[in-house]
């Protein structure tokens, strides 16, 4: 890892090429037979979908810098998947709805803020820098929200909850900012008070 002056690395960041592995827990199973995808709460349009399914939609790919809370960042990630305004448009999301809730295996979660989740550089992924994620790496599927510090960019995702209230994820819960912007280093804050 390398401190560097490049005008694209946020305060207090440290430059890798390599994507540490980090998150609670084992790595989860998966089992095409019975993982399904959901998209609920307030959408017009309420979805379960089979693996088979969402490889059928659209898949675009993005380039993006990847930013971790715990200090490193990696730039020129290439990730291929589909993007959420897709899910907006399939589930016909409620004008009522201000944040968004992804609901993980092993009850990780994470909230966001509806205008940052539909962010045209905003994806679900499936592969990174052409090839499928690894397991350690949220395969099947992956958030990815590039402004945001990567523990927003939630693995093994199962489920996207709509709603009008925001509601604090795992980390949010326990200390970690509501927000998470590299930029401003928000880090960390009080604790989310549902």
């Amino acid at each position: 890892m390398s401190k560097t002056n490049n005008p694209r690395l946020p305060p207090g960041q440290t430059l890798t090429e390599q994507l540490p592995v980090l998150h609670i827990g084992d790595i989860p199973a998966f089992d095409i037979d019975t993982w399904t995808f959901r998209i609920f709460g307030l959408v017009e349009n309420e979805i379960e979908m089979k693996y088979e399914r969402f490889l059928a939609l659209p898949h675009e790919t993005i380039i993006a810098d990847f930013h971790c809370v715990t200090t490193w960042s990696r730039f020129d990630n290439v990730w291929e998947g589909v993007k959420t305004g897709k899910i907006a448009e399939l589930a016909r999301v409620k004008p009522s709805a201000k944040f968004v809730m992804v609901h993980c295996k092993q009850g990780y979660t994470t909230n966001i803020r509806i205008e940052e989740f539909f962010e045209e550089d905003v994806i679900f992924a499936r592969k990174l820098d052409g090839a499928d994620l690894t397991p350690e790496h949220g395969f099947p599927l992956r958030l990815v929200v590039p402004r945001l510090y990567a523990w927003k960019s939630a693995k093994w995702v199962r489920a996207v909850e709509f709603m009008e209230l925001d509601s604090g994820g795992f980390w949010e819960l326990r200390g970690y900012h509501n927000h998470g912007d590299p930029w401003k280093e928000e880090r960390y804050g009080t604790l989310f008070k549902s």
